[in-house]
């Protein structure tokens, strides 16, 4: 009898910052922090082991483990280097700010569902104020779930202190602006496609949805309303929907 054949295990993956990227093949680099603890400390790993890092920029890479310096630093040579370009079709969320205990979720579904970016802006039902700047906890959800899938790009975290007019000044930034409405009724149903024509921008409001008035000079600055149905949608479930919907688009293309 044959013995049966089994896919090999796939490698585990570590993100390696940008700047910290070997230039050429023949460098060797330095994994350290949490990614290296993990490694040393908790999967044990020994020289010789061979692992996969990634930059979040498109840059991967094969790299065989060659020494250790306790457990939060591992020496790596270089086997392999590799590049996936930037996408030129997908979707970036502009969320109005929630105090969310789903916001890690949605960051997490971002990641697998390979959104370009994600947005948080300041709504006028917002639910406190935006902060100054992304948070490293935020990035750390993206790095944990490109880990799991094998995403070699992370989204782009921002945040929009200044309402409806932050998002108009950075609307000629993409191929197609839309607003998820529940006015906007329901003839005017999203289809996918769109989202899968460039890049675009899709706008939604935060979980005691958009102001009339905000709604309107969106609108009027030229996002095309659009709705996902007859039913309002929770905050997560209406950006989870648009992520999904794009994910299948780009697919099909």
């Amino acid at each position: 009898m044959v013995p049966a054949r089994f896919p090999m295990p796939r490698l585990n993956a570590y993100h390696l910052p940008p700047h910290l990227w070997p230039s050429d093949a023949e460098a060797s680099v330095a994994l350290e922090g949490p990614e290296a603890r993990h490694l040393l400390g908790v999967l044990r790993a020994r020289p010789g082991e061979e692992l996969k890092l990634f930059d979040g920029r498109g840059r991967h890479g094969l790299f065989r483990l060659v020494a250790t310096q306790g457990k939060a630093h591992a020496e790596l040579a270089v086997l392999s280097l590799d590049f996936e370009p930037a996408a030129s079709r997908g979707v970036t969320l502009a969320l109005g700010w929630n105090k969310s205990a789903r916001r890690d979720w949605l960051l997490e579904k971002a990641v697998e569902f390979g959104a370009l970016g994600l947005m948080f802006w300041q709504a006028a039902r917002s639910q406190g104020e935006t902060p100054a700047e992304p948070k490293d906890s935020w990035r750390e959800k993206c790095v944990q779930a490109a880990k799991q899938c094998g995403a070699h790009w992370l989204p782009e975290l921002s945040v929009l202190p200044g309402g409806a007019e932050a998002l108009v000044r950075i609307a000629a930034d993409f191929d197609g602006c839309y607003v998820l409405y529940e006015k906007a009724g329901p003839e005017r149903l999203l289809d996918p496609r769109r989202l899968a024509e460039g890049r675009c921008l899709v706008v939604l409001g935060p979980e005691g949805g958009l102001d009339e008035r905000e709604a309107d000079r969106i609108a009027a600055a030229g996002f095309a309303p659009l709705s996902l149905g007859p039913r309002p949608l929770r905050w997560e479930t209406a950006a989870l929907s648009c992520l999904a919907l794009t994910h299948h688009a780009l697919l099909q293309r």
